[in-house]
């Protein structure tokens, strides 16, 4: 059965990484020898679609099972449509990590463990997600779009996109813009006829 681990490092000893969007690799082990490869996470610093983009990366692998600390909403749907098993809470070594699977020690959680973007944070540096963030895979409602300004936490150039931005289908990765007073998952993706969700 080929599963990944999330790692902090590229070898069966490394560290496991709590995140599961935004860990620095993914370690790809074949649990019947032990063989592995590590793959470099591209979308560590990513500013938003982490998840969404790690779970494409596991479908194109061919992974059977996602072993992580934690998964985001967004993660967990891509996983989840991939029909790629998500097991939560694994800590100590990659090695240790799929020992405990093996054994049957560890099973599938149903839904995400962590709110959208919580890796972010610990991204860059930080080791708490602010406290008065708002949810971001929810759009704001109609009747208070946004009116921007800031600058966002990192300097960046984003005006407050309120009620705008982009709807991701989880199967195919098509993104289309969101229309503004329909929830994206309840958009349909014109590529692919799979529901969408929040980019």
């Amino acid at each position: 059965m080929k599963v990944v681990v999330t790692s902090t490092g590229t070898n069966l000893d490394a560290e496991v990484d709590p995140r599961f969007g935004r860990c620095a690799y993914f370690v790809v082990v074949e649990t019947n020898d032990m063989s592995f490869r590590a793959l470099t996470n591209p979308s560590v610093a990513a500013g938003g679609g982490a998840g969404i983009s790690a779970g494409q990366l596991m479908a194109d692998e061919g992974v059977e099972a996602v072993l992580t600390g934690s998964v985001g909403p967004n993660a967990f749907r891509t996983l989840e449509a991939a029909g790629i098993q998500v097991i939560t809470g694994a800590s100590g070594t990659v090695r240790e990590a799929v020992e405990q699977y093996v054994s049957g020690r560890m099973s599938a959680t149903s839904n995400a463990t962590v709110p959208g973007h919580f890796g972010l944070a610990a991204a860059a540096d930080s080791t708490d997600p602010p406290a008065n963030e708002p949810a971001r895979d929810n759009p704001m409602p109609p009747s208070r779009p946004g009116r921007g300004g800031g600058r966002g936490r990192r300097g960046g150039g984003g005006m407050g996109l309120g009620p705008g931005g982009n709807c991701v289908c989880p199967q195919c990765g098509k993104v289309v813009a969101h229309r503004p007073g329909t929830p994206c998952s309840q958009m349909k993706c014109p590529a692919c006829g799979s529901l969408m969700m929040r980019e």
